[in-house]
C-alpha cells in the first residue's frame, strides 16, 4: 500500500453512496484479477509477438478504434509508409490488447474486436490492483485512448519500463480546469508519457501546460473520422422500422445519445404528423425517457404498439446506427442541456442532415470542422422547433447538408494511420528494457 491508496481509500468511502446505486459487474476483475493473457500468434512476423495495451474508457473510445485495431493487427512486414521497409527489429507481431472500464464499452469491444484481440476489464487504480492486472496482461507499450491518466497506473507502468502514450489525445476546457488545479499531483504522469498524440493544436497547448514535452505532443486529428462508415444503410434498419412499427411514409427525427430533459424538449419541438424516436444515452434513463413521450413503443417491448403512435424509444444498447439510417433528420443528444454534446459523426456519414445544440464542448474540434463546411445546423432550445419546421420542409437544404457532410469527413479522416506509424514505432524501443 502505498500514499495514493491511502488518499484512494477514504475517498471510495465517501462517494460510497454515489456508485453502490449504479449496477456494476466482474468486481473481482476491477481489483485486477483476470486471467493471464496468452499470446497470440495469428499475425506471424519475427519473434514473440509485440503486446500493445490499448486502454478505451468507454463506448466511445472503443468505437474510435474500429480503423486503428485492424491496422495494427496488419502484416508486419508492410513497408512504413515512407518509401522504404521496416527494420527486422519492427517486423514482429503485433498483440493488442484493450481494456475498457465500463460494462458497456467492454461489450462492445468484444462485439468489434472479442475474435481478433482479448478485451479485458481495466482495474482501479489501487496499487495492487494495477500490480494484479500488470501481472496478467504484461504489455510492451501501452496507448490510453483521448487520456485516462491513473498516476499508479502510469507509476507501475514507469517501474516496469514500459512506454506509455495518449492517442486520440483530448483535454476539455472543463478537465483541464480540473487537472490545472491538481497540477503538481498529475504533472509526473503527464511528464512520463512517451508521446501524446492529440486531436487539434488547442489541446495540444493544454497537454503541454500539464507537463507533456512540446517535443513529444504531436497533432495528429481525431480518429473518430477514421471509424465513420460512409456507406448506405444496411438491413438493420429495415428490420428496426418493423419491429418498432414506424412508417416509413412519414418524416422521421432520430434523437441519439440524448440527456435528462431532451425528450420532452424533442416532443415538443417535433413539428405535428413528424414521428420522433428518441436513442437515450444512459440504460438507467430509459424509464425516465418513456414516461416523457406518453404513449411510446419501446424497443424492448419486441412488437409495434397495438395502436399507432408518433413516438418511439430505443431502449437497447447497438441499435443507434439502425435508427440514425431510417432518419429524415438526426438530433445529437446531450447538447442541449447542462452537458457536454454527443458525436456528431456518425449520423452525417449516413448522409443524414444533423441538428446539434449549443453545447458541445467534448466535441468542439468536430463540430467545428463540419461548421466551416456548413455541413450541420446549429441550434438553441428555442430555435429548435422552427429549425427541424424549416429543414423538414426543405429537401434541397437536407440534400446539401448530407453531401457536405460527407466530404467533410472524407477531408479529415487520416488519423489511425498516423496513429498506427506512431505505435509500431514504439516496437525497437521495448528491446532496450530489462527482459524484453
Amino acid at each position: 500500500m502505498n500514499r495514493l491508496d491511502l488518499l484512494y481509500l477514504p475517498l471510495a468511502a465517501a462517494t460510497a453512496p454515489v456508485w453502490a446505486r449504479k449496477s456494476r459487474a466482474d468486481w473481482g476483475q476491477r481489483f485486477g484479477r483476470i486471467a493471464p493473457v496468452q499470446p497470440r500468434r495469428e499475425a506471424g512476423g519475427h519473434g514473440s509477438p509485440h503486446r500493445l495495451l490499448i486502454h478505451a474508457v468507454s463506448v466511445g473510445e472503443v468505437n474510435a478504434l474500429r480503423t486503428l485495431v485492424p491496422l495494427l493487427l496488419a502484416d508486419p512486414a508492410r513497408r512504413d509508409g515512407h518509401g522504404g521497409t521496416r527494420p527486422a527489429a519492427d517486423c514482429r507481431a503485433t498483440q493488442v490488447i484493450v481494456s475498457v472500464g465500463t460494462d458497456t464499452g467492454i461489450a462492445r469491444a468484444r462485439d468489434l474486436f472479442g475474435t481478433t484481440c482479448d478485451v479485458v476489464r481495466y482495474p482501479l487504480d489501487f496499487s495492487w490492483s494495477v500490480r494484479r492486472f500488470m501481472n496478467a496482461v504484461r504489455p510492451d507499450a501501452v496507448a490510453l485512448v483521448e487520456l485516462e491518466l491513473w498516476p499508479n497506473f502510469i507509476a507501475e507502468c514507469r517501474r516496469r519500463s514500459v512506454p506509455v502514450c495518449v492517442i486520440n489525445g483530448r483535454l476539455s476546457e472543463r478537465s483541464f480546469r480540473g487537472y490545472r488545479r491538481l497540477r503538481r499531483f498529475f504533472a509526473p504522469a503527464f511528464g512520463a508519457l512517451e508521446f501524446a498524440a492529440v486531436q487539434d493544436p488547442q489541446y495540444a497547448a493544454r497537454f503541454e501546460a500539464m507537463g507533456v514535452a512540446p517535443t513529444n505532443c504531436l497533432v495528429t486529428g481525431s480518429m473518430k473520422w477514421d471509424a465513420a462508415r460512409i456507406e448506405d444503410p444496411g438491413p438493420g434498419a429495415d428490420a428496426l422500422a418493423a419491429a418498432l412499427g414506424i412508417d416509413r411514409s412519414r418524416p422521421l427525427i432520430v434523437a441519439g445519445s440524448t440527456g435528462p430533459g431532451e425528450e420532452v424538449l424533442l416532443h415538443r419541438a417535433a413539428p405535428p404528423g413528424v414521428q420522433l424516436l428518441c436513442a437515450p444515452r444512459k440504460p438507467e434513463r430509459f424509464g425516465d425517457a418513456a414516461a416523457s413521450m406518453p404513449g411510446c413503443t419501446r424497443r424492448t417491448a419486441g412488437a409495434p404498439a397495438p395502436r399507432p403512435t408518433d413516438r418511439f424509444l430505443l431502449d437497447t444498447i447497438g441499435e443507434l446506427r439502425a435508427a440514425y439510417a431510417l432518419a429524415d433528420v438526426a438530433v445529437i443528444g446531450r447538447s442541449f442541456g447542462d452537458q457536454y454534446g454527443s458525436d456528431p459523426v456518425e449520423p452525417i456519414a449516413l448522409g443524414k442532415p444533423t441538428v446539434i445544440g449549443p453545447a458541445v464542448s467534448d466535441f468542439a474540434s468536430i463540430v467545428a470542422a463540419f461548421e466551416q463546411d456548413d455541413a450541420i445546423v446549429r441550434a438553441t432550445r428555442e430555435s429548435l422547433p422552427a429549425v427541424l419546421s424549416t429543414l423538414l420542409a426543405d429537401p434541397a437544404r437536407r440534400s446539401g447538408l448530407a453531401a457536405r457532410g460527407r466530404a467533410c469527413i472524407r477531408r479529415c479522416q487520416g488519423a489511425s494511420a498516423r496513429h498506427r506509424e506512431l505505435l509500431l514505432s514504439l516496437r525497437s524501443r521495448d528491446h532496450a528494457r530489462p527482459g524484453a
